[in-house]
Parts: structure tokens; C-alpha cells; sequence
């Protein structure tokens, strides 16, 4: 992983030097301080833009090298559009596109967050960091050879300054916003990981680290498992020689030590060939992320405990690796779950249910939690459906499913509700089990859905495919990462709003 810069919240009135980075409107207009600061370089800044055809929309970002007048390296001007019209996820996004747009080779730059309209919030100068902070992330620690070419372009900015008119305020903005950043940094990490390093006992081993921060682990292992009779869970990962894991993290936060906690659950296939039924081999590489809802979870617990979150949260991940062997599961085979259900395995390569029917009911059982979500990267049907603009929602309460869709909208992690209805029940009920583990071609992301709420109860419970969103991102403003640590803003945003007061 590169680097990450240094961020430091000061306040406007800090001496400035290296590279400057001042917002403007549509008017193309700026702060008190950014005037102060630009004023030997008379009106520069308006000529070069007309030159350039910049008009300070949204996200467009100005660059001028070495500016007459000024004692600087570099002069950066970013467009923030409409201020009354900015929201959370905009500055989070603005903080990104900066950082792209930063010169390469800076060793340091100051952000005078500040607008024409008015002081900006110390909550959205924490964005415009948190948002850097996203976009400076790169995996990049198996490539062994660089390049001596001296056009080659070196880590940017090695300290970032946010300059804000409430410094306190801000601090404390930050050090939450910094907690969730790590959160999104550990989760691209693990779902990055090749699969030769992050297989079960591994990903046990580093969810195990945030013991550090105060996280009450968990771990059960095979053995335990099986006198558990979570027989669907083992099933998946009998082929590997990986032994599977169970993780337990535990975040007691709230003021009432003994307060009903919720449960976060995720899918932790570290890798998935399919099976025996088993995948074609183009793009099989990118099963390695097939863990993301598992890595979602794990970085939700540290950004938590970072920062210090007024909550009790049990998280629960599932780990294990679906390989093809003589000892390998098989289609035909019939288990008994956790729960005592059966289940007849009509498809080696829908693992992902059986992973969650076991640990959603251990979970349930075990923690009587107030509401249970979770996260998996369930079904290709789910893209096929929605992209990968949107995540998929299931749930058995309208109040839940309202609060993470407003969740998602405030974050911009975006969540788009599907049905459940007793008609898809059938199209997973066995001849020969309580049911099966696919429902066949039709509905694929619903019937799945289906399965896993048997083993729900009356629990208010909402299940998350996040099959499209999760792994093989596409570039945003804040990162081009091929994990991208997916959820993580989305489950703490919901945490926050409606958890936490």
C-alpha cells in the first residue's frame, strides 16, 4: 500500500506554502482567506480561467504551475458548483477529485476550506479529508520493480493541511471521519488480497487485530463448528485444505453495557471456484473478492471502535474457501444446518447461503439481537439486475429497509429494494429436504434471498447483495481501488443516525 499523506486540520490563518488549493462557485468566486492569499497575484486566477474555460462546476479542478506574484509551487482551484446544493457525499467527493488532481511530486499542500457563501462545517471539512484520504489508497505492495524514468511521477503530497475556520470543531470531525477512513482502508485490503495470503486462518489472524482497539474476538474453529452442528458452513470449505473459521467481533459502545446489541453478518469465501460445480475459468481470478461482504463487516468494527461508537455491534463473518477435491461437497448431498433445517445442494457454486444460514442462525440464537444485516456477494443475478450503481436490499421490515436506503443516500453507497413474497418459497422447496440451495435460473438474487430468511425468524433483518458493489469497482472520485471497501460508510452512517441517538 502506498503511503498515505499526513493530514493535519489547521486553522485559516496558518501560513501557506508549497501548493495552495482554494474552492470557487459557479461566480467563480472565493473565501476572505483565499482572497488575502491570491491578492499579489492581482486577478491571475480570473484570467487563467477564462483562458482555460473553467467555470467552478462541480469537481472541476484548476491547475496553475508556479503563479506570478505568489510564492508558490503550485496554485490549485477546485469548482464546487452550487454551494447551497452540496451535500456530505459532494465534499467527501471533492476531497477525491483534489487528490487526483494534485501535482505529482507535491510534498505538501494546504486546502483552505472555506466558500464565498459562508464558513464551511467542521463535518464537511472532515469529508474533504476523508475523501483525500480514500483517494491517495493504492495496493500496490507485490509490485517489486519501479521505473527510473525521471517523468515517472512520485507520491503526492506527503502533508495535506485542512484549513478551517473552527479548528477544534473540525479536529473532532476528523478524528471520527480518520476512524471510518481506516475502516474503507482495511476493507480494500482484504478483499485486494490475493487469495495465496488471505485464506481463513489469515483473515481470522488480522480481524483479530482489532483487539487493539478494544474489539472483544471470538474465534471458532472447525472442531468447535462441528459440535455447534453448523454442518452447511463446514460443507463449503471441506474440499479446501483451508480449515474454515468463524469470527466474532464484539463493540460494546453504548452507555448501557447491557443493552441489546445488532448484528452485522458477512460472507467470507476467501476464494470460490465454485466446487465441483465449478466455474468458467475467464475471470475466475476475480473470485478472490468473493469475501467483500466479510471485509465489510471487519472494517465497519474498526471504524466503530475508532471512534468510539455509542453502540453495542456484534459482527459476525463466516470464512472459508470453496474448492473442488475428492473430499469436496457435492450436488445431490443433503445437510443439516445449524438449525436444524435441511437442505439439499443442488449447486456447489451457491456456497455463499450456506455460509450465511449458519452463522445468520448461530447469530440470532446466540445474541438475540435487536435487527440482523448482511452483507454477501451473493448472486451474478443481482448485477444482471442492477449494476453496480445500486447494492440489493431484502428485508422483512419496512422500517429498517427505509433506514439504510436514507443511509444510502447520505453516503451515496446506494441501496435499491427488491420483493420478498411466499411465491418465490416454492421455487426453493426439495422433494427430498426442507429445501434447496437454488431456486434455478429465474429470480436467481430473490430465491436466494428466500433462503436465507428461513433462517431468520421474527428478527427485523435486511440482507445486502452486494455482489455488484462489493469487488472489481469501477473509478470513482474517491479511489480507483478494485476492492473498494463497500458498505463500511453506508452500515456506520446507518449506525449513527439511528443506533447511536
Amino acid at each position: 500500500m502506498a503511503i498515505s499523506p499526513k493530514i493535519v486540520i489547521t486553522d485559516l490563518k496558518t501560513p501557506v506554502n508549497g501548493t495552495l488549493v482554494v474552492l470557487t462557485d459557479e461566480d467563480l468566486a472565493i473565501g476572505a482567506a483565499a482572497k488575502a492569499a491570491l491578492k499579489p497575484s492581482g486577478d491571475l486566477f480570473q484570467r487563467v480561467a477564462k483562458i482555460e474555460h473553467f467555470k467552478g462546476k462541480r469537481n472541476k479542478v484548476l491547475d496553475l504551475a508556479a503563479p506570478s506574484g505568489l510564492k508558490l509551487e503550485h496554485l490549485v482551484v477546485a469548482g464546487i458548483g452550487k454551494a447551497k446544493e452540496m451535500k456530505a457525499e459532494d465534499w467527501l467527493k471533492l476531497g477525491g477529485s483534489i487528490m487526483g488532481k494534485l501535482p505529482a511530486g507535491v510534498r505538501n499542500a494546504t486546502v483552505l476550506a472555506e466558500i464565498a457563501a459562508g464558513k464551511l462545517s467542521a463535518e464537511d471539512a472532515a469529508q474533504i479529508a476523508l475523501g483525500m484520504k480514500l483517494r491517495a489508497y493504492k495496493f500496490d505492495r507485490y509490485k517489486t520493480k519501479k521505473k527510473d524514468d525521471d517523468d515517472e511521477p512520485k507520491p503526492a503530497a506527503a502533508e495535506i493541511r485542512i484549513a478551517v475556520a473552527d479548528a477544534t470543531a473540525a479536529k473532532k470531525a476528523w478524528a471520527a471521519a480518520d476512524g471510518v477512513g481506516d475502516g474503507i482502508v482495511l476493507a480494500r485490503e482484504l478483499v485486494n488480497e490475493p487469495p495465496n495470503v488471505l485464506f481463513p486462518a489469515e483473515f481470522a489472524r488480522r480481524a483479530s487485530e482489532l483487539k487493539k482497539l478494544g474489539v472483544q474476538i471470538e474465534v471458532l474453529d472447525e472442531p468447535m463448528m462441528k459440535k455447534l452442528g453448523m454442518n452447511a458452513l463446514l460443507a463449503v470449505g471441506q474440499g479446501s485444505e483451508r480449515d474454515s473459521r468463524l469470527v466474532i467481533m464484539r463493540w460494546n459502545g453504548a452507555k448501557k453495557k447491557a443493552e441489546t446489541p445488532i448484528a452485522i453478518v458477512g460472507k467470507g469465501v476467501c476464494f470460490d471456484t465454485g466446487g465441483i460445480s465449478i466455474k468458467p475459468a475467464a475471470s475466475m481470478e476475480d473470485m478472490k473478492g468473493d469475501m467483500a461482504g466479510a471485509a465489510c463487516v471487519t472494517g465497519l468494527m474498526h471504524a466503530l471502535a475508532s471512534r468510539k461508537a455509542r453502540a453495542n455491534v456484534i459482527g459476525v463473518i463466516g470464512i472459508v474457501e470453496n474448492m473442488p477435491d475428492g473430499n469436496s461437497y457435492r450436488p445431490g448431498d443433503i445437510l443439516k444446518s445449524y438449525s436444524g433445517q435441511t437442505i439439499e445442494v443442488i449447486n456447489t457454486d451457491a456456497e455463499g447461503r450456506l455460509v450465511l444460514c449458519d452463522a445468520l442462525a448461530y447469530t440470532n440464537q446466540r445474541f438475540k439481537p435487536k435487527l440482523i444485516i448482511d452483507l454477501a456477494t451473493l448472486t451474478g443475478a443481482i448485477l444482471i439486475a442492477l449494476g453496480q450503481e445500486y447494492a440489493g436490499l431484502f428485508s422483512n421490515d419496512d422500517k429498517l429497509a427505509e433506514r439504510l436506503t436514507e443511509a444510502g443516500k447520505v453516503t451515496g453507497e446506494l441501496v435499491w429494494r427488491m420483493p420478498l413474497a411466499p411465491y418465490y418459497d416454492k421455487m426453493i422447496d426439495s422433494k427430498f429436504a426442507d429445501m434447496k440451495n437454488t431456486g434455478g435460473r429465474f429470480g436467481g438474487s430473490i430465491t436466494a434471498a428466500q433462503f436465507l430468511q428461513r433462517y431468520i425468524g421474527k428478527t427485523p433483518w435486511a440482507h445486502l447483495d452486494i455482489a455488484g458493489t462489493g469487488m472489481a469497482a469501477h473509478n470513482t472520485e474517491i479511489g480507483d481501488s478494485w476492492g473498494p471497501g463497500w458498505g463500511v460508510r453506508l452500515l456506520n452512517e446507518f449506525i449513527a443516525a439511528y443506533c447511536e441517538k
